[in-house]
């Protein structure tokens, strides 16, 4: 029998498809997850879609006593819980993933664990602004666009030394420059497990994740991304709100193959490494929106009302090179994963009044602002 596998989160939409991987592949699995909202519905059940296998230990990772719990017996854990949202509540992002993941690695060693390898989830984000190329100054790495330049509707970035145009280049693993709360979350988690468990002698890797596409992703989370955000609302009769002018350029990853690459790095020798899992091709928001509505079949359209997300970044597309020199390569595409997104919410019933709630309070705190032209 094989070993015995933690995943953290593993109630959620990553973490149910890694699990479902793991018990093809004959682990034993177990999950940690508080089941909290808005990704779960705030009932406290487990998800119809977990196998019965699956042993459910409901904790926070936040806590070490429930990690205690959680790692009896564990010899391989792949990380993914983590606080995602777009509200400026910014302790709560770091006491989450932050010293949740450094929770982890102190009872490695204080309890002398028997941990072979840790899968540690961070994010495409972690790039902020990525790189790009000037003709003057070669490459180079904006800090940011400048709110004075989004209020006028200016969305692309230019030259930090010269303020001219400047090409986008893929994203490479050897970068990084977070920007928001979200993102420096993500990368501390990054160095906890790397450089402490490279000190340590704990065999780890981060996955940095593009945008992440398919069946079970909430649809309460207003974080969980733009295909939830176009499927609820064409369903619905909405037309969504496209941010900027829809030109910004995404690579998007099916969640079958994230799952998979989580699962290999458990049996790669890998380690003390960083890893971009993407798609491998740039796609345009508004290329994605048309998907979308060819998919579901509806005529409701989207509207570009030249409002913008505060600390998006304009264009991610990430180098999957690396991965892909370990025998993993994605086989999915966007129209697959919005196929089964649509079958997977087909009869889930939308509340469409705390969907425009959401929408209202992401105005409200300022993290959704309109461009004045």
């Amino acid at each position: 029998m094989k070993s015995r596998v933690l995943v953290t989160g593993g109630a959620g939409f990553i973490g149910s498809h890694t699990c479902d991987v793991l018990l093809e592949k004959g682990y034993r699995v177990a999950i940690l997850d508080n089941l909290s909202e808005p990704v779960h519905d705030g009932s406290g059940r487990w998800p119809k879609y977990l196998d019965r296998r699956i042993t459910k230990i409901k904790g926070d990772v936040a806590s070490k006593n429930d990690w205690m719990k959680a790692l009896g017996g564990v010899s391989f854990v792949i990380h993914l819980a983590a606080y995602q949202d777009l509200v400026p509540n910014f302790s709560r992002f770091f006491e989450t993933n932050a010293v949740g993941t450094a929770n982890l690695f102190e009872l490695i060693v204080e309890k002398k664990l028997p941990i072979k390898k840790v899968v540690v989830a961070s994010s495409q984000f972690v790039y902020g602004e990525g790189k790009y190329e000037c003709r003057k100054h070669g490459t180079v790495f904006p800090q940011g666009r400048e709110e004075k330049d989004l209020q006028r509707g200016k969305w692309e970035p230019v030259c930090p030394t010269c303020g001219g145009g400047i090409s986008r280049l893929d994203l490479t693993e050897d970068g990084h420059d977070p920007r928001n709360q979200y993102s420096i979350s993500k990368y501390t988690q990054e160095l906890i497990g790397l450089r402490l468990g490279k000190l340590y002698n704990i065999p780890t890797v981060a996955m940095r994740y593009s945008i992440v596409q398919g069946s079970r992703q909430s649809y309460r989370n207003c974080y969980s991304g733009v295909l939830r955000l176009f499927v609820t609302r064409m369903k619905l009769g909405i037309a969504p709100v496209i941010f900027e002018d829809g030109g910004q350029l995404r690579d998007y990853v099916s969640v079958k193959d994230v799952a998979r690459a989580n699962v290999m790095m458990l049996e790669n020798r890998a380690q003390y490494e960083t890893f971009n899992v993407g798609g491998g091709m740039a796609i345009s928001v508004l290329e994605f929106a048309n998907a979308v509505q060819k998919g579901i079949g509806t005529k409701t359209g989207y509207r570009i009302t030249g409002e913008y997300r505060v600390g998006d970044t304009r264009h991610s597309v990430s180098d999957i090179s690396k991965i892909k020199k370990l025998g993993w390569r994605p086989k999915g595409n966007i129209e697959e994963s919005i196929r089964e997104y649509c079958a997977w919410i087909k009869d889930i019933k939308i509340d469409k009044a705390k969907l425009i709630a959401a929408d209202r309070k992401m105005r409200k705190v300022g993290m959704v602002r309109k461009a004045k032209g």
